[in-house]
């Protein structure tokens, strides 16, 4: 490419945002920044990332986040350079959500580059049946962070959609794409429980008010030409599911159960869904509104509803007690009408998790 600044800019926001796997183990009062500078606006978009993206963190550990994130400012502002593309770049996990992305892209004839952070055989087979072109990346944390961890050191949820984010401006200009396609949903907006003040949201780096704040930043500091924005923004994940349910080539292969994606995961094709977790079960119950049973364990291997053990989860799904699990699933309201299509289909109400929802 002619111009790299909008490289530099782009990697200077990777470090910063890669640096909150470091910052949380010890919560240093004193941020010092070696690789740039910012300006008063910078730190603050920074301040937010950390504070919102970590609240997860916060609130399982207990931590008063309060004036704790403090980035420093210097009057250095940098200028953005123009690169311009033709592709659009749309990161993939192997779920359904980024699936739609793609068959939307294709419907409107946009030009696609797909983008994989680690190689796993399950999103091999994804990309085969795609018929795409596709980038992998290898993330490594410092091996020193795992002994800390072993150690003692804090540990938790970081905002790793907001990592991707920051990676694919890096990887924009140099593979000729002028946009990035994320796969965010509506439901990311609604957060899980408030704490010291703050509605504590699990899935914050893919709300509509992150992809505001970077699309703002890219378009100041990296790139006034290279959008970003979510192609599922106006969806609930019922009706990315509806649109999913349509594409019956990627029921053998798709799954949204985060164990598959763990750093030390096993990299197999087989019992994709571990059948005990919210991204399973909610994903269960969004499904079943729209395919049959039969269908459902074919997919799953398993009928989920028929697990008692998962009642308390289903519980706190539903919206019946607790709070919406720390997990990438949608709100109850949307649980809840999943449960109701799924009732006047009819093939699940002798399941004891439909019974549960039918008493409540």
């Amino acid at each position: 490419i002619e111009n790299d600044a909008d490289i530099d800019e782009a990697l200077f926001a990777l470090h910063l945002i890669g640096g909150i796997s470091y910052f949380k183990t010890c919560l240093p009062k004193t941020i010092d920044i070696q690789s740039g500078s910012l300006t008063a606006d910078q730190a603050q978009f920074w301040n937010t990332v950390y504070e919102n993206g970590l609240g997860e963190f916060f609130y399982r550990n207990e931590i008063d986040f309060r004036n704790l994130v403090q980035f420093p400012v210097s009057d250095a502002s940098p200028d953005p350079e123009s690169s311009e593309g033709t592709k659009t770049l749309v990161p993939i996990g192997g779920g359904k959500d980024s699936i739609v992305t793609i068959e939307k892209l294709k419907e409107a004839g946009e030009d696609i580059l797909l983008l994989r952070m680690g190689a796993h055989p399950v999103i091999d087979r994804m990309v085969e049946e795609m018929d795409l072109p596709c980038i992998t990346v290898e993330r490594k944390l410092d091996p020193l962070l795992f002994e800390l961890n072993a150690q003692g050191a804090l540990n938790g949820h970081i905002p790793i959609t907001g990592y991707l984010s920051a990676l694919c401006t890096v990887l924009a200009p140099l593979y000729n794409c002028n946009s990035i396609a994320m796969s965010n949903e509506k439901s990311a907006n609604e957060g899980n429980v408030e704490y010291l003040g703050k509605e504590i949201n699990h899935q914050w780096s893919k709300s509509e008010e992150f992809e505001t704040l970077f699309q703002n930043y890219i378009h100041s500091y990296i790139n006034p030409d290279l959008t970003y924005k979510s192609v599922l923004r106006d969806m609930t994940e019922l009706e990315i599911v509806e649109e999913f349910a349509k594409h019956p080539q990627y029921f053998p292969l798709v799954t949204s159960c985060n164990k598959n994606w763990k750093i030390a995961g096993e990299q197999s094709t087989e019992n994709i869904w571990c059948g005990t977790c919210p991204k399973c079960a909610f994903v269960f119950a969004l499904l079943a509104a729209y395919l049959p049973k039969e269908k459902l364990m074919e997919i799953f291997g398993k009928n989920l509803f028929e697990d008692e053990s998962l009642a308390s989860l289903y519980k706190q799904l539903l919206g019946l007690e607790g709070f919406k699990p720390f997990e990438c699933v949608g709100t109850p309201e949307e649980t809840k009408e999943a449960f109701a299509l799924a009732h006047a289909r009819g093939d699940l109400d002798d399941t004891p998790i439909m019974q549960l929802y039918l008493a409540s």
